[in-house]
Formats: structure tokens, C-alpha cells, sequence
């Protein structure tokens, strides 16, 4: 790699010390009271705050955490900063109700009136009266005319109304459109609902077809997501962000933050692989894993799903839904179609980052990087099954076995959030879900993300998920047995996304000649209730020596 530099191009130099709080630096060592010392971007001390008086004078700033706890930084191993949510859209998180949509959306057309499209995000389906997808019925009374297009909270499915059909070309007697499925009623009539979002809609065909039409794909509205959450990334103790779906031509947003200075989090970014990738596409990710190789920004990953998601029964499981007995849902490749395609992949030296969530989908990826470990050796790519929300019990060993990190978000499986999960796969897989700490007891990596702007960025929201299985009030856990514990939580969060990077010797814990990539939550996070960490902050970011988010 190239030496560490901020991202506007200027050598960070500057030296610190901080000291007087807890620190934990990963993998066992901690002080509850000790000392760091940053030197040209990189650690160049640690060790009790008692030994570190001798430093003082050596360094351009001495600060003083009063008792807080100084960690690595977050690295955040699946986050979506490009497609994240800002003030250009409608927020409805929580509306669980139509009243309470409609009634967002003409607050947010109060606020913008000149605003010539409608463009929402985090639709709750606990919002419709009875068990259905959304359709443009639903949205008909508001807009003022003006196209409105809503995206669920998992941004795998959109709702459009009359207007937004319109001007994408959905009709009677039109097909599918390049960024998802049309939904259709019984005779034909569009609903409204368009599926497969997350795997049409940020492909590059999607991309450029949603830019044609709507402003909010607009290449500037774009740029201003990827700096609002890199930003947003810094003031929640994040270093790097995993950028996990992008096509080549994106990576020049990311590329325009750095050179800008407006990236305050490193990135590394995964190429996207819908069915159908040509050998030359694959020709030009390797062009880009060479072109992007720095310290800010790094290609490395290569993105596929496998299946879809649970709620709308298209995650590939082994047996029928419960409430929906006439299907197991789907996977995108053939078996065996798919291990020659992982095979591929890992013989260019890419790692294989797949969206699995159903049994079934997980257990086809595990079968693919058996094929390509049996075809090309081992060749240490860090494959990932990315979610693993419901895994074959059998299938639990076969992740360590094979060497394949589990990329999981813990708050996805909060109680308040998967109610719609649990009906649709039934109890008796209750115990397979989200299974971290069975994974974690047999020696697999975890590497924990937010999934942002799916759930919340914020690593203490996912910190506090992890080690209770409850929803943000305590009253309720689910599946507790799963539960895992404060370090190796964080470990996940750190070391561990490190390592699914193949970052974790410069990044993931602090050691002496590592990046200075430092996150400063408000307390000892391992000396309080679980519940307080939904109470702290961070208070202190810094990223190659640079102090990018500060409160004290």
C-alpha cells in the first residue's frame, strides 16, 4: 500500500498523547488506566499511564480521556454511506402507520416545497392494516401530484405511486424495469410494488436507469450521501467503512471524497457481481483493484447474492415457510452454477462477499467455497456469508471448517424488528437465528456491521443488541441463549471486520506501528449494565492520526 495520508493529500504529522482512561487494544490487553502515544499517523506507544509521563514533552498535545474508554476504531464491514439516507428524502422509520406516512411526507413537502419528486426511505411494512405489500393505491392521496417513490427498510423493495409509475414506464402492458420486479395483480395491473431492489436496483444497469429518471440517484445526490455518512461514520467512532455494492464507474465518488478531503473514514469498497457478469467486467474490477489500493481507499471484495430476504419469502430456505407452505423461495444461481462462479472469482484473487440469509442460500455458499478451495487450493481470499440469519445446524461448523467469516448486523435481530421474520420462518428455527454465539464458540470470525441505512449506524445500538437480543426498551429478548459478550462483540467490530479486509495488521486493534485509527467512547463500556451503552457516545475519532470527530 501506499503511505498513510490524510485524504486530501496532505502527510498527517502530528503527534499526541492521550491518556488517563481505560483502553482496550483488542485481543486480551487492556489497562484500566493506561496511555497511547500517535506519531506520523501510526502508534507509536502503548502501555500503562503510569509509564508514560516520559512522553509528555515529545508530543504536540496531551489529552486527557478523564476516565473514558479509548478502543481501535470501528470498522464498520457493511455499510452503505453511497445509497444512505439524507435530508433530500422522506424519513419513516417508525411510521407504523399510513396516516403517519402520508403525514411524513407532507411535513418533509412543507419543508421542500419546490421539490419535484417524493423520494423515501425506511418504509415499515407494520404500516398496512393487514399482511401485504404496499401499492400505489396506498400512497394516491399524497404528493400533490408530484412522483413519490418509497423504499422499505430492508431497501430490497419499492413503492411507487401513479405519478412515479408514469415516468419510470410502468404500464399495463409494460415488463420489468432494470432497477426490480414489477409486481402485478391478478390482470396484469401494475400494483405499485417493485421487488428486487437490492439486487437490480444498485446494479449499474439500475443505477443508470433510476439516474435518468429520478433525481435522487443524481450523481451529486450521490456524492452528498457518501460525505453525509462518512461524516456521520466518524461521529460514532467508525474508521473504515465497508462500502458493500458498487459498480466501477461509483468508485469515482469515494475517489472525489478523498481527493476533496472530505472523507473522514477510510473506505473499502466491494464490487458488485449481479447473474450474467461478463469475463470482461470481471477484467475491469481487476483493473480496479489495482487503480484503488491506498491507504483511504481500497478495492478488494466482490458482492453476489445468492437469495434474497426473509419477510417477503424469497430467502432460500430448506423447508416451506411456516405460513407460507407453497414455498422454500429461491436462489439466483444453480448450485453448481454458482460454485463455478465463486471458483472464478477466488482463482482472480477476489474474495466473495455473498448476501445469504435463508438455510438453503447459506448452505449453497458454503458448498461454493468448498468447490473453490477443492479446485484452486487454498488461496487465502477471506470469503463472507453476509448476514447468516438463519443457519442449517450442520452448516454451523462448516463456516470455521472452511475458513469463511460470518458478516453479521446483531441489530437486525432485535425482537421489535423481526416480528414479520419469525412468523414467516416458524418457531422451531427460532434457535438457528442469528446464530453468533454458536458461531463464535466454534472458532469463526465475526465481522459485525450496521447495514446502515438499513438499521442504525451507531456500533453502540449493535454493541447492546449483541450481548442482550433485546429491543432498545430491555423488556424483551429474543433467542438470549445466542447472546455473546462485550469483548467479543467488540473484537467483532474491530479485529474482526479487520480481518474480513485483510486489514487486521494495520487496523483492528492498537499495537505499536498500526495505524492510529482510534475511537473514545464517553465511559468504560466493559464497566457498566448493557443498557448503558445505549447512553454513551463517542467523544473522540481519529483515523491515521488525524482527530476527525472531538467533543472534549
Amino acid at each position: 500500500m501506499t503511505p498513510t495520508s490524510a485524504p486530501s493529500g496532505e502527510t498527517v504529522n502530528r503527534s499526541y498523547l492521550l491518556r488517563g482512561g481505560a483502553v482496550w487494544a483488542g485481543r486480551g490487553r487492556s489497562w484500566d488506566r493506561g496511555a497511547l502515544a500517535v506519531r506520523d499517523g501510526r502508534i507509536a506507544w502503548i502501555g500503562p499511564d503510569a509509564d508514560a509521563h516520559s512522553l509528555i514533552e515529545d508530543v504536540d498535545e496531551v489529552i486527557d480521556l478523564d476516565g473514558r474508554l479509548l478502543t481501535p476504531g470501528i470498522v464498520d464491514a457493511h455499510n452503505h454511506v453511497r445509497l444512505g439516507t439524507g435530508s433530500d428524502a422522506v424519513q419513516l422509520a417508525a411510521a407504523l402507520t399510513l396516516p403517519d406516512v402520508h403525514r411524513r411526507i407532507e411535513d418533509w413537502l412543507g419543508q421542500n416545497p419546490e421539490a419535484r419528486w417524493v423520494h423515501g426511505e425506511g418504509f415499515d411494512y407494520a404500516a398496512l392494516p393487514e399482511a401485504r405489500h404496499p401499492s400505489a393505491a396506498d400512497l394516491a392521496r399524497v404528493g400533490g401530484g408530484r412522483p413519490v417513490m418509497l423504499l422499505d427498510y430492508s431497501v430490497h423493495a419499492a413503492v411507487l405511486n401513479e405519478a412515479a409509475m408514469e415516468a419510470f414506464g410502468i404500464g399495463a402492458g409494460s415488463g420489468d424495469v432494470p432497477w426490480g420486479t414489477v409486481e402485478r395483480a391478478a390482470d396484469g395491473t401494475p400494483t405499485g410494488y417493485v421487488a428486487d431492489f437490492a439486487v437490480k436496483g444498485i446494479s449499474d444497469q439500475g443505477q443508470k436507469a433510476l439516474q435518468q429518471v429520478s433525481p435522487a440517484y443524481s450523481l451529486e445526490a450521490q456524492y452528498r450521501r457518501v460525505v453525509a455518512g462518512l461524516s456521520m461514520a466518524a461521529q460514532h467512532g467508525i474508521t473504515t467503512v465497508v462500502e458493500p455494492q458498487n459498480s466501477v464507474d461509483d468508485l469515482e465518488l469515494f475517489a472525489r471524497a478523498r481527493n476533496e478531503g472530505s472523507a473522514p473514514a477510510r473506505i473499502v469498497a466491494a464490487l458488485f457481481h449481479p447473474v450474467g457478469t461478463s469475463a470482461s467486467t470481471l477484467d475491469a474490477f481487476e483493473s480496479a483493484r489495482d487503480r484503488f489500493s491506498d491507504d483511504w481507499l481500497r478495492v478488494m471484495p466482490v458482492k453476489l447474492y445468492i437469495d434474497d430476504i426473509v419477510e417477503p419469502h424469497t430467502a432460500a430456505m430448506r423447508e416451506p415457510y411456516a405460513n407460507r407452505p407453497d414455498t422454500r423461495g429461491r436462489t439466483y444461481y444453480d448450485a453448481d452454477d454458482f460454485a463455478d462462479v465463486v471458483t472464478e472469482l477466488d482463482r482472480r484473487g477476489f474474495p466473495c462477499f455473498v448476501h445469504a440469509t435463508g438455510d438453503r442460500g447459506i448452505g449453497v455458499c458454503l458448498d461454493a467455497f468448498a468447490a473453490a478451495r477443492a479446485r484452486n487450493g487454498d488461496r487465502g481470499n477471506r470469503h463472507q456469508v453476509v448476514h447468516v440469519e438463519c443457519v442449517h445446524g450442520p452448516d454451523l461448523d462448516r463456516f470455521a471448517e472452511l475458513g469463511v467469516v460470518a458478516c453479521m448486523q446483531p441489530r437486525h435481530c432485535a425482537p421489535e424488528i423481526v416480528q414479520q421474520w419469525r412468523e414467516n420462518v416458524g418457531e422451531q428455527r427460532w434457535r438457528y437465528a442469528w446464530p453468533m454465539r454458536s458461531l463464535a464458540d466454534r472458532g469463526t470470525t465475526l465481522a459485525f456491521s450496521s447495514d446502515w441505512n438499513v438499521a442504525e449506524m451507531d456500533p453502540l445500538v449493535g454493541l447492546y443488541t449483541a450481548v442482550t437480543r433485546a429491543d432498545l426498551d430491555g423488556r424483551r429478548s429474543w433467542v438470549p441463549e445466542e447472546c455473546i459478550d462485550l469483548e467479543t462483540a467488540m473484537h467483532a467490530y474491530t479485529w474482526g471486520s479487520a480481518y474480513s479486509v485483510g486489514a487486521e495488521v494495520d487496523q483492528g486493534d492498537l499495537s505499536v506501528g498500526s495505524l492510529a485509527d482510534l475511537a473514545v467512547f464517553s465511559c468504560d463500556l466493559f464497566g457498566c449494565e448493557p443498557s448503558a451503552l445505549l447512553e454513551a457516545r463517542v467523544d473522540l475519532t481519529m483515523v491515521g492520526g488525524r482527530v476527525v470527530h472531538r467533543t472534549f
